[in-house]
C-alpha cells in the first residue's frame, strides 16, 4: 500500500472519531444552572439580657481555721495522763482537761506555803502584841514626863510593818504555789481539734514546750485574693469590722459537692505584694456538724486547708447587661448584629466577668443579638448570615 493510501484512510478514521464525539456529546443531558449564594460570613450569636439584682464577685481560696493556737504547759514535769481524745483529729470541748503533769512536787510547795503563812501569821500576831504592849508603856511614861516625840522603833510600828508583809508575802507565794498546782492539768481554752499532738504518758515537758496544735471549730475563713476591681463591687467592704455581725455581706462558699452559707468578715489592710490583689476574708460559722439534726443533712464538713470557690453578692446597678462570655471582643468591644444581618460595634464598660457570662454597661439593648463565634474580625456595618437574619 503506497503512502498517499494510508494517509487518506488515517484521515477517514480521524474525521469519523471526531463525527462520533460529536453526536453522542448532542445526546448528553443539559447541566442544571443553580444561583450561587452571596458569600457573606456566617456567624454565630447569643442574646443580651438587661441584668437585675446585685452582681455576682467569684473568687476562690483555701479554708484556713479562724483561730489556732500551740498546747503548751506552764509547768514542767512528767505526764501521768493523757486524754483519749487528745490526738490527731480528735475533737475537744472547751475546758476539758488533755493531759495532767505528775502533781507531787506541787503539792509539797502547796504546804510547804502553808506551812510559812501559818508561821509568818503567829509571828504577826506575837509583834501586834508586843505593839500595844510597847504603845500602853509610852502612854503611862508620857503621863509622868509630859509630851514627848515617840520613837516608832519604841512603839514598834516597823517591827509590826515587817510582820505584816511577810505574812503578804508568804500569802503570795501560797497563792503561785496553788496556781502552779492548777496548772498541772492542762485543758482546752475553746472547743475544736487536734491538728498534731506530740505527748504521751512517762514524757517530762517543760514549761512553754509546744505538743500540740488547737484549732476552734465555731467557724473557718476562707481568704480571697480579688484584683481591685472585683474588690469594689462588694458592698461596705472598707466599712466592715472584724467581727461585727450586724452589717454583713452575703458569701457562699462553694466545694466540689457542697455549698455553705458565710459573710464578709473583713479585708486586708494592704495589697500582696506578689499576687498585687486584695485579700478578703470569708468567716462561715458552724462548718462542722455537732448534732443528729446536722448529721441527718448528710452535709460533711468543711475542712481546713481544702481549696473551695467563693461567689459574693456584689452591687446592684441601676442599669447593666447580662452576656455570653464570649460575645466579649478584644478591646472591651460587643458586636451586635440586627435583623438586616448588619453589624455594630459597641464599646462597654465591664463590670465582671464569670465563667459562661460578662457583666457590662454600654449601648446596649435588652433582647440584643451579639455575636459569639464565627469571625476573627468585625467592621462598623458589615453583612453577616446569622441562623435568624435572611438570606439577601
Amino acid at each position: 500500500m503506497s503512502r498517499i493510501s494510508s494517509f487518506i484512510i488515517a484521515g477517514v478514521i480521524l474525521i469519523a472519531s471526531v463525527a462520533l464525539a460529536a453526536f453522542l456529546i448532542s445526546l448528553a443531558p443539559e447541566p442544571t444552572r443553580t444561583q450561587q449564594p452571596p458569600q457573606l460570613p456566617f456567624v454565630q450569636t447569643g442574646l443580651g439580657t438587661a441584668g437585675t439584682g446585685p452582681i455576682p464577685v467569684f473568687g476562690s481560696g483555701t479554708v484556713r481555721p479562724s483561730a489556732e493556737i500551740g498546747i503548751a504547759p506552764q509547768v514542767g514535769g512528767k505526764v501521768v495522763w493523757v486524754a483519749s481524745g487528745f490526738q490527731s483529729g480528735g475533737r475537744v470541748q472547751a475546758g476539758q482537761t488533755l493531759f495532767r503533769i505528775e502533781e507531787a512536787d506541787f503539792l509539797y510547795r502547796v504546804q510547804e506555803a502553808e506551812a510559812d503563812l501559818a508561821a509568818q501569821r503567829v509571828a504577826l500576831l506575837e509583834e501586834e502584841e508586843k505593839a500595844e504592849l510597847a504603845q500602853a508603856q509610852y502612854a503611862l511614861y508620857a503621863a509622868s514626863q509630859g509630851d514627848a516625840d515617840a520613837n516608832p522603833l519604841a512603839l514598834r510600828e516597823p517591827q509590826l510593818n515587817a510582820a505584816r508583809a511577810a505574812v503578804s508575802r508568804d500569802e503570795a507565794r501560797l497563792a503561785a504555789a496553788k496556781l502552779a498546782l492548777s496548772r498541772t492539768k492542762v485543758t482546752a481554752p475553746f472547743a475544736g481539734f487536734v491538728r498534731e499532738e506530740s505527748v504521751d504518758v512517762g514524757q517530762i515537758v517543760a514549761a512553754g514546750q509546744t505538743v500540740g496544735r488547737l484549732f476552734a471549730a465555731d467557724a473557718v475563713e476562707v481568704v480571697v485574693p480579688l484584683s481591685d476591681a472585683d474588690a469594689a463591687l462588694i458592698p461596705r467592704l472598707w466599712e466592715l469590722k472584724a467581727g461585727d455581725a450586724v452589717q454583713q455581706v452575703p458569701a457562699r462558699v462553694v466545694t466540689a459537692t457542697h455549698a455553705y452559707e458565710g459573710y464578709v468578715d473583713r479585708s486586708e489592710a494592704s495589697v500582696g505584694e506578689q499576687t498585687r490583689t486584695i485579700a478578703v476574708i470569708v468567716r462561715v460559722p458552724n462548718p462542722f456538724p455537732t448534732d443528729a439534726t446536722e448529721s441527718r443533712d448528710r452535709t460533711p464538713p468543711l475542712l481546713v486547708g481544702q481549696f473551695v470557690k467563693v461567689e459574693f453578692r456584689g452591687l446592684a446597678p441601676a442599669s447593666y447587661f447580662r452576656l455570653p462570655r464570649s460575645a466579649l471582643q478584644p478591646g472591651n468591644e460587643i458586636w451586635t448584629v440586627n435583623e438586616e444581618g448588619l453589624v455594630r460595634i459597641v464599646p462597654v464598660r465591664v463590670l465582671q466577668r464569670a465563667d459562661d457570662e460578662v457583666f457590662a454597661t454600654g449601648s446596649l439593648e435588652a433582647g440584643q443579638r451579639v455575636i459569639t463565634g464565627g469571625i476573627q474580625f468585625a467592621t462598623e456595618g458589615m453583612r453577616v448570615l446569622t441562623e435568624t437574619a435572611p438570606t439577601p
